[in-house]
């Protein structure tokens, strides 16, 4: 694998994490402004609000996670073919 290859690959390993961090940004975003609903007192129309807010913000956070591993056993299936594919180049010369 030339050296392009390998950046790339880390780039977007990189920019795969930056995506977790985000989503786990909303993620917590989410969860304040529901909680901050429910603080609210005078409201009570809010308390659905809120609710709806906690539930998107575990819904954020898992679908974060998810992504980010499956990116993730995705690059490694990338890496780990390239890798066995110069090896096999290797030993052919």
């Amino acid at each position: 694998m030339c050296i392009r290859d390998s950046l790339a690959i880390e780039r977007t390993r990189l920019a795969n994490e930056r995506t977790l961090l985000s989503y786990i940004r909303s993620s917590l975003y989410l969860l304040l402004g529901g909680i901050a609903f429910f603080q609210l007192k005078e409201f009570s129309n809010f308390k659905y609000l809120a609710m709806l807010s906690l539930v998107f913000s575990v819904v954020f956070f898992v679908i974060g996670i998810y992504r980010f591993t499956l990116l993730k056993k995705s690059l490694k299936r990338v890496y780990y073919k390239s890798e066995e594919k110069e090896k096999d180049n290797d030993l052919n010369d």
